[in-house]
């Protein structure tokens, strides 16, 4: 009995919005490849590892953490949009105490998640 392999999916389109790309740009080369990674993951429909929900939205949206010696970095993205994964922000979570995500982080992932849904048409 032959084996046919599952036909790959193909990965969804990644729209960067504002600064988003560049940001994650600016990170360490490690943090890089492993958010870069969880993305790829996001757009062939799989959850990578560290990808949990952030909540307080209405859509669902996703954030991915890489660590590193120098901190916490995020990247924070929609699916459910059409069918492309919009990236919203990338971030460095700099204070050592807590889990929660700064306020002026959410309130720029709420700004840039309105303009997601605009170029999605929804």
């Amino acid at each position: 009995m032959d084996l046919v392999p599952e036909k790959p999916t193909k990965p969804r389109k990644l729209i960067w919005l504002v600064d988003s790309l560049d940001r994650l740009a600016g990170f360490p080369p490690p943090v890089r490849q492993r958010l870069g990674f969880a993305l790829y993951q996001a757009q062939i429909g799989r959850a990578h590892e560290s990808a949990k929900f952030l909540r307080g939205f209405e859509e669902t949206v996703w954030q991915v953490r890489a660590d590193d010696p120098r901190g916490t970095y995020r990247a924070v993205y929609v699916t459910q949009l059409g069918d492309a994964i919009y990236v919203l922000h990338a971030f460095q979570k700099k204070s050592r105490s807590g889990i929660a995500t700064p306020k002026r982080e959410l309130e720029l992932i709420r700004q840039r998640l309105q303009l997601a849904r605009k170029l999605a048409g929804k």
